[in-house]
């Protein structure tokens, strides 16, 4: 069989897919906004101290990186409900049973690069916090986290568009996402190639533009760079004073 064009066009700029893109988008965005909240402070008590509480952390990040995302899914769906009767409301939608199991799911690795990028930060800065007389929360806050976002920052752009991907999962629980959409149309005309190649015009309009908007962000964030910053110097031509110094 032939490609249709015409069906091809008339599905790219049709309401469904529209819509369906949009609850992609805003399961990625929801979802990861989440993980990062709850990674953050489990980052802080993963490089900490020994306790109950880090070893807790410890096992949540190896159940949820163990675990496969589409067992997440479905276990949150089908049951959470027959655990605990309040998810069997009408309130407990598919988007927000996709939206807890995504969260969880991308905490995990979100928690482990924060880890790593506040472990990049040399000790040092915290020893200089505490000289000044400053509480943890603002060496934090003032010192060690600037420098921890510039490390952290390419892995979670990343991990953001493998989320994006990844939300082609909740099809499973009949979620309208876009790949729902896009199987909704071929079981109701057979036409396979037309709307996945529509689906795959979507998804690469979102990555690449994702991929652009990381470029503009990650070159905003160069000012922290040591090189860069080096580069960046304007070195006075001889006989020039600066400073009280002549070169």
């Amino acid at each position: 069989m032939r490609f249709d064009v015409e069906v091809f066009w008339s599905a790219l700029i049709s309401w469904p897919f529209f819509y369906g893109a949009f609850i992609t988008i805003s399961l990625t965005v929801l979802s990861h906004l989440t993980a990062i909240i709850i990674s953050v402070p489990m980052a802080v008590i993963l490089n900490g101290p020994p306790s109950i509480l880090r070893k807790l952390c410890t096992g949540y990040v190896g159940l949820f990186r163990a675990a496969p995302t589409l067992l997440q899914l479905l276990f949150v769906w089908n049951a959470l409900p027959q655990m605990f009767p309040v998810f069997r409301e009408e309130w407990f939608t598919p988007f927000l049973a996709a939206w807890i199991a995504l969260s969880l799911n991308e905490s995990a690795y979100q928690a482990e690069i924060n880890r790593a990028a506040l472990k990049a930060v040399d000790h040092g800065q915290m020893d200089a916090g505490n000289a000044l007389g400053m509480t943890r929360f603002n060496i934090y806050r003032y010192v060690i986290m600037p420098q921890a976002i510039r490390v952290a920052l390419p892995p979670t752009l990343n991990e953001f568009i493998t989320i994006l991907k990844m939300t082609s999962l909740a099809t499973i629980i009949s979620l309208e996402e876009l790949m729902t959409v896009t199987q909704i149309n071929i079981a109701r005309t057979f036409q396979f190639s037309e709307y996945y190649a529509v689906a795959l015009v979507y998804y690469l309009v979102m990555v690449f533009s994702l991929m652009a908007l990381m470029s503009r962000i990650e070159r905003r964030f160069n000012w922290s760079d040591r090189k860069t910053a080096v580069a960046r110097v304007e070195v006075p031509a001889p006989g020039v004073e600066l400073d009280g110094w002549r070169r």
